[in-house]
């Protein structure tokens, strides 16, 4: 479905020092400094697969996706990029059309216009029969909740709503593709849910392939299980979540509630947080199990409750930054 091999994307950037004399100077004669944003990219991804494509700000995401999008072509002597049987920004007429995009930061839809009106110039553009218009305006109208929204310019609707219609707006034309930039950005935990949930069913009921950009973890834990890890232009992991998660398993958090004594750190526990007889302990598995922990805090104080969670996913992302020093 989605093949990369050695894909290099280089951008001439123009510099300068601040201040008026340096800004006159850059009126003759320009700096420019290349900058590397992709260095060998290679991934494959199958068809119906939901895959996490994650790293930090400027590791290369975006470009990446323009790439694939077909709105960025990579560096002349760069690798090959096949979607679909398709070189993205060789055949764009024919490729867009089994694509759907959404970026967070960035409209589809027509500002002054009713929602409505916007999925009916883009059947216009994507020439989308009429009875799988309807068909897709129903049912996308059902499961995103957009009743209510669809005679309402865009300008006037909530960032939530907005963004329901924007993913809407990118499945009009049954894509085969949907690559969600930021989808969730800025939503409230309800639209954030509901925007899950949807995707999770478009991917279930139509096999759609999805690839997922996002610096929300939870977006992650909920819709995908495959991550691809990118920094500095290079890809620098591609694993399950499942597998992350285990092999950074080598601790686990206890939520303990107590009364009398009092819970201190030790060799192996770390207290994180302690107050009012409820007390946050950190568990290095290398040293104690979780048995064991539980035996000296017991011995420390009364135990009432006890609550047992491994690492977050946002802690494993943190772990693996700072792994591959990005």
């Amino acid at each position: 479905m989605i093949a990369l091999n050695g894909i290099n994307k280089t951008f001439k950037v123009a510099k300068r020092q601040g201040g008026l004399r340096q800004a006159v100077k850059a009126l003759v004669s320009r700096e420019y400094e290349e900058v590397h944003a992709l260095k060998n990219i290679s991934l494959h991804i199958k068809a119906g697969e939901m895959v996490g494509y994650i790293g930090p700000n400027g590791a290369g995401k975006s470009t990446t996706i323009k790439i694939m999008c077909g709105i960025l072509t990579p560096d002349a002597d760069s690798g090959s990029c096949v979607i679909n049987g398709k070189v993205p920004w060789k055949e764009r007429k024919a490729y867009v059309g089994e694509i759907g995009v959404v970026f967070g930061q960035r409209s589809q839809l027509w500002w002054d216009v009713p929602v409505i009106d916007s999925f009916e110039l883009i059947r216009d553009i994507y020439k989308i029969p009429t009875t799988i218009y309807k068909r897709n305006v129903d049912e996308l109208t059902t499961l995103l909740d957009l009743s209510e929204v669809l005679k309402t310019p865009a300008r006037n609707l909530s960032l939530g709503q907005r963004m329901r219609c924007e993913i809407a707006a990118s499945l009009l034309h049954n894509p085969k593709i949907l690559f969600l930039d930021e989808p969730t950005i800025g939503l409230d935990a309800v639209s954030k849910i509901a925007v899950r949930e949807f995707i999770k069913k478009q991917n279930a009921t139509h096999q759609t392939t999805v690839i997922l950009t996002t610096h929300d973890m939870q977006d992650i834990e909920a819709l995908t299980d495959r991550v691809i890890l990118i920094g500095k232009g290079q890809i620098l992991l591609d694993d399950t979540l499942s597998q992350l998660k285990k092999r950074f398993s080598n601790e686990k958090v206890l939520t303990v509630d107590y009364s009398k004594g009092e819970i201190t750190s030790a060799e192996g526990l770390t207290v994180i947080q302690n107050k009012d007889g409820k007390a946050s302990v950190a568990v290095d598995t290398n040293i104690l199990t979780v048995s064991q922990a539980l035996s000296i805090l017991s011995v420390e104080a009364d135990i009432h409750d006890i609550t047992v969670e491994g690492q977050s996913v946002d802690k494993i992302i943190v772990n693996l930054y700072k792994e591959h020093r990005i």
